[in-house]
């Protein structure tokens, strides 16, 4: 049969076939494009009606998710069993686009073809399956490591503090605030144990949003707890493992569960539980949950990353022990915008030979930050999987996985709120000697609760410098901030009370003058002289 026979009878049965092989080549890669247009150009209305249908729905859905739906995609980012769902719709979608593309090639090549044209055919064929199979097996990936990710750090753990219902009722009920404390610990080779000298607490108000972050220093002693909770009972007096250095609050997370390791019941992570009650009762909030990260895996995250850029203000020193006297072996020049790789990071948040406990604690801040601050949508997607490997490294929860989609909402408030921090330093607080009360006080005040704010007589000072007054920055001998003094034409009126909080930024901004001064100064000495 000829080919115009072959023409005239496929058109007599509601068919067409394509004159030449360069058109059905064309109309290939446009079939792919355009799933549906292959089944069109020959004939098959009904069909290519329906695939071009679909095709057109799944591509509105896109559009939805990646625009006005973001909401729902990260809701469902967090739930596994959804994950798997997902997985198994991107496998039967791309069968079905590889089916679409081959038939419509078969459909489309004419009945005569010579062997060059099979085999050019056969390479866009290919090429054209290719690109449907590559997206798909990386998005795949992507999909299952996010599900490895949830069930390995979100896994429904026992816990001592956690009182969620496991029905799916909202979970902030009438409450205003929900308490996140977050640890860093600095465990690893060559360390006894984990010790944690970066304690956060983030309270989140629920109907805005408005974050407040509380910083206390790694050496406050005497850790209070709950008149309620048997942790009171052996320590009355505040938190003791038998000498000051071991007594602590870096040290409860380690020390606590060794001394008394059943006191608070079934628990798969004690120290955390010692910490969310003691530092709970320290602030006067409820905490909630807890996020831990092990500092020793925090440099891969980094190298995940890509690295960070911070702004070094001062020599920070590298290594060295002050307690030993054993100087650092370098220092990190003062500059701005300086890219750091994972050790380096690592070496910046550390570093704190010669400098406070406080300034250690401002450049973690200022780490955690820019690395929020890298976490931007391409690199996550580009280094999705080694992130996710690396985190399930590194970090430890309490939240349950049940309530990650109510957190998701939270996050959305969070992402377009104000974050400020109060820092708990020896301008506030005399670390050796705390008065909790006074702490607590501090901590309504900065959440705006100022019926509960201390009076003018108590009233401790700024967290920052720049916010401090004149009479504020004379600070007493045992660290505590004086109180505020009355100008001389005071009689009965308080000042004004300070603004605990300060913006998170504030801290982490680059400060020429006093990079200027500390180059001036000149390095510090190493170990090698």
């Amino acid at each position: 049969m000829s080919d115009d026979s072959a023409t005239q009878q496929g058109r007599r049965r509601g068919r067409h076939t394509v004159r030449g092989f360069g058109p059905a080549l064309l109309l290939t890669v446009v079939g792919a494009l355009v799933p549906g247009s292959a089944f069109l150009a020959t004939g098959r209305r009904r069909l290519g009606a329906v695939v071009v249908v679909v095709f057109m729905v799944l591509l509105g859905a896109v559009a939805y998710l990646a625009t006005t739906g973001l909401r729902d995609v990260i809701q469902v980012a967090v739930d596994s069993a959804a994950l798997r769902w997902v997985v198994g719709g991107i496998i039967a979608l791309a069968v079905a686009w590889l089916l679409v593309v081959l038939i419509g090639y078969a459909l489309l090549l004419p009945r005569r073809t010579r062997g060059w044209q099979h085999v050019v055919g056969a390479v866009v064929v290919l090429a054209l399956c290719a690109a449907v199979v590559v997206p798909a097996v990386w998005a795949v990936r992507i999909a299952n490591a996010q599900a490895e990710l949830l069930d390995s750090v979100f896994a429904d753990r026992d816990s001592a503090t956690v009182t969620d219902s496991p029905d799916g009722a909202d979970p902030f009920g009438d409450r205003e605030e929900v308490n996140f404390l977050l640890l860093g610990g600095d465990g690893g080779e060559g360390r006894d144990g984990v010790r944690t000298d970066t304690v956060i607490v983030a309270n989140v108000q629920t109907d805005t949003g408005e974050t407040t972050l509380f910083s206390l220093p790694r050496n406050l002693q005497e850790l209070p707890f709950p008149e309620d909770s048997p942790l009171a009972e052996v320590y009355p007096d505040g938190f003791y493992a038998g000498s000051e250095s071991e007594s602590l609050l870096n040290a409860v997370y380690r020390n606590g569960p060794a001394w008394y390791p059943d006191v608070l019941g079934p628990t798969d992570d004690p120290g955390a539980d010692f910490l969310k009650l003691g530092v709970g009762e320290a602030l006067g909030l409820q905490i909630d949950y807890y996020v831990l990260v092990n500092l020793d895996g925090f440099s891969r995250l980094v190298d995940a990353l890509g690295g960070i850029d911070v702004n070094v203000n001062y020599y920070v020193p590298i290594g060295g022990e002050p307690t030993l006297g054993i100087l650092p072996d370098d220092y990190i020049e003062p500059g701005p915008d300086q890219h750091m790789d994972g050790q380096r990071a690592l070496d910046y948040a550390r570093g704190r030979f010669g400098l406070t406990d406080y300034q250690r604690m401002d450049r973690q801040r200022c780490v955690i930050s820019e690395i929020v601050e890298a976490a931007d949508p391409m690199t996550l997607l580009s280094r999705f999987q080694q992130l996710a490997a690396t985190t399930q490294d590194i970090v430890s929860t309490d939240v349950p996985q049940s309530r990650l989609d109510d957190l998701v909402d939270l996050a959305f408030k969070v992402k377009d709120a104000e974050i400020r921090s109060v820092v708990f330093d020896d301008t506030v607080i005399d670390p050796a000697y705390p008065d909790y009360d006074r702490i607590r006080a501090l901590v309504q005040q900065a959440l705006g609760n100022s019926s509960d704010a201390p009076s003018a007589d108590t009233s401790p000072g700024p967290s920052t410098p720049a916010e401090s007054t004149p009479a504020e920055e004379d600070a007493t001998e045992d660290g505590a901030a004086p109180s505020p003094t009355p100008s001389a034409g005071a009689t009965s009126a308080a000042p004004a009370e300070p603004d605990p909080a300060a913006e998170v930024g504030d801290a982490c901004a680059y400060d020429p003058a006093q990079a200027r001064a500390a180059r001036a100064e000149g390095e510090p000495p190493t170990r090698s002289g």
